[in-house]
């Protein structure tokens, strides 16, 4: 994914910020708990819909990220405002691309995995390091939910497609299943 120019420019200001706090890793939280909170379609329409007064995105954007930091609220308020709301994934992939050049971890590699349900920290963390070991560089891993590949896993790293996902084997199996004759 290509950053843009705003969104590049909002991660820095994020990313001296959550510096000058000494809070990097929660910052780093906060912003991919926003970034998966938006993969949520009703709500990215809500906020983006411009019939819906602004206290009432404001009352659910405090309802759904009551926990997070206020400036990221503030920064999520912005974004509503100015009709970008689309540029967080963008943030996030930049913050996280800040974080590793400050940590020393540059030429990660993103894994983007999609499974049926949610993958836990520690679960997330195992596959981070196996992944890691296959391909033979450190990967950040961008996680996605999507109920319709029934179970398994979709690994998209670089060029890489590892594809074990319910759906996929039910399709080859249903293929291979039409060309037998009876």
């Amino acid at each position: 994914m290509t950053v843009s120019v705003h969104a590049r420019r909002y991660a820095k200001t994020l990313f001296q910020m959550a510096r000058e706090t000494r809070e990097l890793s929660r910052w780093q939280s906060d912003i991919r708990k926003i970034d998966r909170l938006l993969e949520d379609k009703a709500l990215c329409a809500l906020m983006e819909n411009p019939q819906v007064k602004w206290e009432e995105k404001s009352a659910v954007l405090t309802q759904r990220l009551a926990d997070g930091n206020p400036t990221l609220l503030k920064l999520v308020a912005l974004l509503v405002a100015r009709g970008r709301l689309s540029l967080i994934a963008e943030i996030a992939e930049e913050f996280q691309r800040l974080v590793d050049n400050y940590r020393g971890i540059e030429g990660t590699e993103t894994a983007e995995v999609v499974t049926a349900i949610p993958l836990d920290n520690d679960y997330q963390l195992k596959l981070a390091q196996r992944i890691t070991q296959l391909i033979g560089k450190p990967v950040v891993l961008k996680t996605k939910v999507d109920p319709a590949i029934i179970g398994g896993i979709i690994i998209h790293v670089g060029d890489k497609l590892i594809d074990g996902s319910i759906r996929s084997k039910l399709a080859a199996m249903r293929k291979e299943l039409g060309r037998i004759k009876l």
